[in-house]
Formats: structure tokens, C-alpha cells, sequence
């Protein structure tokens, strides 16, 4: 009778096991929480080399971006994570940061890296207090639809030298302010301005034919970017662009616009 007993109950802990085991293979692949994130990387650097971006010990570019190039959103390990760039076909990181290693914003760190299903830039620039080194800086992108009829557009500094800068938008014969004071390293509208993180949001602009005007301060001259970049912009209704100006070791500025299509 023991031995029955015991053998009934190993028969129960065994379909019990089965049970848990089926229940767990059965879930929808739906529900599951994605294995990447997605970023874009950016070369915003003075030097004239193309570079290679890495998660950790892991090439994730598959051509070498050059100066003012973006890649496509690429998937990416996410959580704590290392970034690292390499220039030309040296394996030696030129630099490297770590993003999701503090639990608050600051210069050296913040509270999350690349988010699992979400969409980020990284962009390779100058260090903020000297141009012969390099940094690295993430901002949270959100891909949602911009309202009927319009465009969403965010504009980053990484001009090295250029003071804040005040960006003045026309469209036909109408003139606004969009932003005012973007420091070095920051985007428009910001409220974390200068760290290695910024999730400053993108602003709906109305679809069309746009220019763009950056001056250094109220009543400035007009910055002169090379090859007027910013001049006669074409933003498409539901399209998403990152505007963003650097320069290179002579100080010439330039401007290059990376777009994405909205979710």
C-alpha cells in the first residue's frame, strides 16, 4: 500500500512537472519581450576617417560611416551596455562608453541603456571640453506618428566651438522661433543638456518646404553652414528627421539630416 501510495504520488509531482513544462512552450511568441533594441549610429567627429560602432566586443556597423553618415536602426544587445568605435580598419576603440551602469542621469551615466524594442541614436562627437577626444551620446527616439499633415524634427548641436545656438524656422513668408540656447552636445528642447543621455523629444512641424536659421545669440549674424543645408529642407507629412550640424578641424560647419519613417 506504501509503495502504491508513493508511486501515485511521483506519478502526480511527474504530470504536474509535464503540465508546467507544456504551458510554458505554449505561449505565444507574441508575448514574449523582444531579444534587441535598435540604434542608429552617427559619425559627428572632425576627423575626416570612417569608424566602426561595437556592443561590447561585437562589430554591429557593416561599413565604415564617414564623416556627418548615419547607419540604418540596427538590432542591438540592450540593458547595460558597452558601445565602443573603432576608426579605419584599427581594432583599437578610439572610445568607449558604458550606458545603463547608474540609477540617475549624469555626465558618466544613466538609468537605462538601449531598451528592448526601442529605437535610439548614438552619435560619435568631440568630448565637450577637448576636440582631440571623443565621446559618445544616446538619445531615446520616439517613432510615433506625427498628427495629420505634419513632420517631426529635432535639431543637435555638435558643432565643437560653436556657442548655443538659437534655430529660427521659415516656412513660406512665416518666421518662428524653434529652439533657443542648444548647447554643445544637446538637442532641442532638451532637459538634460549635456549628459550622455537625452530623450528630448521631437517637435511636429507642418509638412513642407522649410529653412532653417542657427545664430549664436538674439540679434547674431546667421551661422554659415557649408553648402546651405538647412536651406529648402523638404519634410514629408509622417516622416521623423534628426537635423544635426558638425564640424571639422578647420571649423567649417555642415549639417546633415537622417530620417525615419514613423511606426
Amino acid at each position: 500500500m506504501k509503495n502504491y501510495l508513493r508511486l501515485a504520488g511521483a506519478l502526480s509531482l511527474l504530470s504536474l512537472s509535464a503540465c508546467k513544462k507544456t504551458d510554458y512552450l505554449d505561449v505565444n511568441a507574441g508575448d514574449r519581450l523582444p531579444l534587441s533594441a535598435n540604434i542608429r549610429f552617427v559619425n559627428a567627429r572632425q576627423q575626416s576617417a570612417g569608424i566602426q560602432f561595437w556592443t561590447f566586443t561585437t562589430k554591429i556597423t557593416t561599413d565604415a560611416l564617414l564623416p556627418g553618415a548615419a547607419s540604418p536602426y540596427l538590432p542591438t544587445t540592450y540593458g547595460n551596455v558597452q558601445i565602443n568605435f573603432t576608426e579605419g580598419n584599427s581594432a583599437t576603440y578610439k572610445a568607449s562608453r558604458q550606458f545603463g551602469n547608474s540609477a540617475s542621469y549624469s555626465a558618466t551615466g544613466g538609468p537605462n541603456g538601449p531598451v528592448a524594442g526601442y529605437y535610439h541614436t548614438v552619435f560619435a562627437a568631440p568630448a565637450s571640453s577637448n576636440a582631440t577626444k571623443d565621446t559618445l551620446i544616446l538619445f531615446y527616439d520616439d517613432l510615433s506618428a506625427p498628427p495629420a499633415g505634419k513632420a517631426k524634427l529635432r535639431l543637435v548641436h555638435l558643432a565643437y566651438g560653436v556657442a548655443p545656438i538659437n534655430v529660427t524656422l521659415q516656412q513660406g513668408s512665416n518666421s518662428s522661433t524653434l529652439y533657443t540656447a542648444i548647447p554643445y552636445g544637446s538637442a532641442g528642447g532638451s532637459n538634460l543638456q549635456g549628459a550622455a543621455y537625452d530623450s528630448a523629444p521631437f517637435t511636429n512641424v507642418n509638412a513642407g518646404t522649410v529653412s532653417l536659421v542657427l545664430r549664436t545669440g538674439e540679434g547674431a549674424a546667421p551661422l554659415a553652414v557649408s553648402q546651405q543645408a538647412l536651406t529648402n529642407i523638404t519634410l514629408d507629412a509622417g516622416v521623423i528627421y534628426t537635423l544635426f550640424i558638425w564640424s571639422d578641424n578647420k571649423g567649417t560647419i555642415y549639417a546633415s539630416n537622417i530620417k525615419a519613417r514613423a511606426n
